[in-house]
């Protein structure tokens, strides 16, 4: 993804809109996830991952679990440590929207809104969350706890817990389908959530080193400086 209102994306892209930030945070979650996972279906699941390829559909509800934003985009991961993670809200044109992409030296955050692209090196980055996003040296359970939750609406769920206080999401729920993640739900400190449901999925395709890199459209400010 499901609604963390400070992970790594909120501290690259904060002050940007709501559906942004929740975006980074779902990404760079699921990324951590298939390199760290042991002993849940997440483990079976991403045992052979290499890349995956898969559209989405996001709403996020409030406290009182009424729905305040829709969005659909696309995901595409590339193991280790790069993806792209594309949005477009509901009530705007198909080129309206935000862009994510880690290209494993840099975290690139684009607001196409706003023309405005935000830049960070990885390391960098993950030095400003106690989550530990995206790196392979970082042991996620030494982040997270992880635990399985059940089976409810037909899928078979995963707990992911950050063990920092300071963190600023509760939980994010993982939920398989078979083989398959079908669906990830965020909760954070404010009571929102945010739910990913996932199709068109594939796994182990061909992913070309252009869909995971990025270079700033013409004409964009550009505010960071990235690591060569």
């Amino acid at each position: 993804m499901v609604g963390p209102a400070a992970t790594i994306a909120n501290r690259i892209c904060r002050g940007r809109r709501r559906y942004g930030a929740r975006a980074c945070g779902l990404v760079l979650t699921l990324t951590t996830v298939a390199a760290h996972a042991a002993g849940t279906p997440l483990d079976s699941y991403l045992d052979e991952l290499k890349t995956l390829r898969a559209t989405f559909q996001q709403t996020v509800s409030d406290a009182h679990g009424n729905e305040i934003d829709r969005a659909t985009g696309t995901l595409i991961v590339s193991r280790p440590g790069k993806f792209s993670w594309e949005i477009h809200p509901r009530t705007s044109g198909s080129s309206a929207g935000q862009l994510m992409v880690c290209d494993g030296t840099n975290l690139w955050f684009l607001d196409r809104d706003l023309e405005q692209v935000t830049v960070k090196p990885v390391d960098a980055a993950l030095s400003a969350t106690p989550a530990m996003l995206l790196s392979a040296v970082t042991d996620v359970r030494k982040s997270f706890s992880l635990t399985p939750a059940g089976t409810r609406a037909g899928l078979e769920w995963v707990l992911v817990e950050p063990r920092d206080a300071e963190a600023d999401f509760r939980s994010a729920l993982f939920g398989f389908a078979g083989a398959e993640l079908k669906r990830m739900i965020l909760e954070d400190k404010l009571g929102e959530t945010t739910t990913i449901s996932f199709g068109k999925i594939e796994r182990n395709a061909p992913v070309a080193p252009a869909e995971v890199s990025f270079t700033p459209p013409a004409g964009a400010d550009v505010i960071g400086t990235p690591r060569k």
